[in-house]
């Protein structure tokens, strides 16, 4: 690779250098768990640009699937997410999945999560179902799971003499030689500098790019980072067409990002349009119950056809008791909002959730550069297929997260300790004014949202894709210092191969749905398509 890919202009023997053994950059499930997989011999270094509890991991409301019940199996499970996978799924990669879930589960527990358990028997998870499921197997710690593992974990993580977290710390770029990955520069924001943390082994887990979109129940802190500096350092990308709009989102003028977690549907939540009718029996034969996608683009399609802004939710007839109790933190925020889910109808919407696509990574998380690995959201191993099946994503963290560790002491002793000298010095246009970016940002996020949606054609597409390019041309070669700059520049980046591969992509497959091509066409296109600089 050459120098000039880098976005800022540095010298790494002047720079300030922290040397590890391991750097993971996220401190989402993903990350902390591969942390705590890898041997107390390692030093290791958690980087994450917020505090240590802010992720989409934390977010993360319905739970984990997992095979328990005696009616359930992982070939159960495997099915399931193959068929919300619409054919594009890896299928060794889920077999790892579906049969090494369980164990990671127990090992979950044995740190200390606390899962619900079920009424009959205390010794025993508690199950429900999920959209896209056959069965009940999703475990869960109430109506907020993400939150109750990453406390856990994050407590656990923290306690350990070997590992080290540094917050506010802005992954820039890879640092990358003879494509060897040794490190990453950084920005430090509490310092305003920028440091070297040098390590023979890196580990992204930087999470998802939902903040491509306007309307996205992730946290800001999702912009796609991960995939962006990996992308420039060489790493091949794929499935980035793929992108999961979940189809409950509370609608409110204060709140367009609040979840209602799948969970509610599959505790029997009817959809409703304005006219108070259900409408999902018309669009798919398992109503409510139907795969994210299909859901989502009915409730899309349902408000177009009657010109409404939002659906609804209901599930009054659950009672109050009952609602109280199994969605503490649902019926709480609801009720912050005016809107009490025992009384009243949930007005939702679809919006941008989960990406499906990411850095191409094998079964043990390795990249297409030695000595990088990923994991997560971040991470793209063809489990989720062109539609992720609800609650697979945070197991996928823990599972492949758990891999990387196995596989540490491998990659580790085939590294000699030496660490290259890094330098950028190139001529760079004046910077932009953080309004301009700010203005930027926002423009490429409304395109992306009203012209890479739910719904695609080719022209909303190319007509998003040439203002990608227009922002993408003004800002290339600009000095960045600071971070609007680094997420436009990421932003512009992933943004081109997104539209350039659902451009690419002539069917309807998953998540992808395109009005001028809305068949699937398996002979053409039941395949992957990669993105890579180098192509």
């Amino acid at each position: 690779m050459t120098s000039d890919r880098y976005l800022v202009n540095f010298d790494s023997d002047k720079l300030e250098k922290v040397y590890s053994d391991i750097v993971i950059i996220g401190s989402g499930i993903a990350g902390v768990y591969t942390a705590l997989t890898l041997e107390p011999k390692y030093n290791i270094s958690i980087l994450t640009k917020g505090k240590v509890e802010i992720s989409n991991s934390v977010l993360a409301q319905g739970g984990i699937a997992v095979s328990l019940d005696k009616d359930d199996s992982p070939d159960m499970h495997m099915n399931d997410t193959l068929l919300a996978g619409a054919g594009l799924c890896n299928e060794s990669t889920v077999r790892v999945l579906v049969d090494e879930a369980a164990e990671n589960i127990d090992r979950l527990c044995k740190l200390g999560v606390d899962f619900d358990k079920s009424s009959k028997d205390s010794n025993t998870l508690a199950l429900t179902r999920e959209a896209a499921h056959s069965t009940r197997r999703i475990i869960h710690a109430g109506d907020a799971t993400g939150k109750e593992v990453c406390d856990k974990l994050i407590q656990r993580v923290s306690a350990r003499e070997n590992v080290h977290i540094h917050e506010q710390i802005w992954v820039v770029d890879l640092l990358v030689k003879d494509d060897r990955c040794y490190g990453v520069l950084v920005f430090d924001e509490d310092s305003t500098e920028y440091k070297i943390y040098y390590a023979g082994l890196v580990v992204c887990a930087s999470g998802g790019y939902g903040n491509l979109y306007q309307y996205t129940t992730n946290p800001d802190v999702a912009t796609g980072d991960g995939a962006s500096f990996a992308y420039r350092a060489g790493a091949e990308l794929m499935d980035l067409e793929f992108v999961q709009f979940h189809p409950t989102v509370l609608y409110h003028k204060e709140n367009r990002s609040f979840l209602i977690s799948e969970a509610v549907r599959g505790e029997g939540a009817h959809l409703k349009n304005g006219k108070g009718e259900r409408f999902m029996e018309r669009y798919h034969e398992k109503a409510e119950l139907a795969p994210r996608d299909v859901v989502a683009r009915s409730i899309f399609l349902e408000m177009q056809k009657n010109g409404e802004t939002n659906a609804f939710l209901d599930i009054r007839y659950k009672g109050r008791e009952y609602l109280e109790k199994r969605f503490p933190m649902i019926f709480a925020t609801c009720k912050n909002y005016g809107i009490d889910m025992a009384e009243d109808l949930i007005p939702i919407a679809p919006a941008e959730h989960y990406c499906m696509g990411g850095i191409k990574t094998d079964v043990y998380g390795k990249t297409s550069i030695k000595g990088f690995y990923a994991c997560g959201e971040a991470a793209c191993n063809g489990i989720h297929g062109a539609n992720r099946l609800a609650s697979n994503s945070l197991l996928e963290g823990l599972v492949f997260g758990h891999r990387i560790g196995v596989e540490a002491e491998e990659i580790l002793c085939d590294f000699d300790g030496a660490f290259p000298r890094f330098v950028c010095e190139v001529e760079r246009k004046p910077a932009l004014s953080v309004d301009e970016l700010k203005m930027c940002i926002s423009q490429l996020r409304h395109s992306m949202t009203h012209n890479v949606g739910i719904i695609r054609t080719e022209d909303k597409m190319k007509k998003a894709l040439k203002l990608v390019r227009e922002i993408k041309e003004t800002v290339d070669g600009t000095e960045n210092a600071c971070i609007e700059a680094f997420i436009l520049q990421n932003n512009v980046l992933l943004a081109e191969a997104l539209i350039t591969s659902a451009l690419e992509r002539k069917e309807s497959r998953g998540a992808h749905y395109r009005l001028d091509f809305p068949q699937t066409d398996d002979k053409n296109w039941r395949r992957n398509i990669i993105r890579s600089v180098n192509e």
